[in-house]
């Protein structure tokens, strides 16, 4: 399976592009979120990594008008806006 198609299976992350994870405190997978982040930026990849503190899964979009769910918003719109302007 490409690396591309399933980019934490891969062993080798060097080379893939800019990232953006975020993840609920208390998501279920946020342990594997943080290890795949912590291993973009050992390989090189521009990573920006956020924890939302008493963020479950889907909390954006189960609650989309709570503070929590729209600073994540904003969080993520203003990467892909410098990532856009910085290209």
């Amino acid at each position: 399976m490409s690396i591309y198609a399933a980019p934490a299976r891969a062993t080798d992350l060097a080379g893939l592009p800019s990232a953006f994870v975020d993840v609920g405190s208390v998501e279920t997978f946020r342990d594997e979120d943080i290890d795949y982040a912590a291993r973009l930026l050992q390989a090189g990849v521009q990573c920006e990594l956020h924890v939302w503190p008493g963020g479950f899964h889907g909390f954006d979009g189960m609650a989309p008008q709570a503070a929590l769910s729209q600073t994540a918003s904003a969080t993520r719109t203003a990467w892909v806006r410098r990532l856009l302007t910085t290209s």
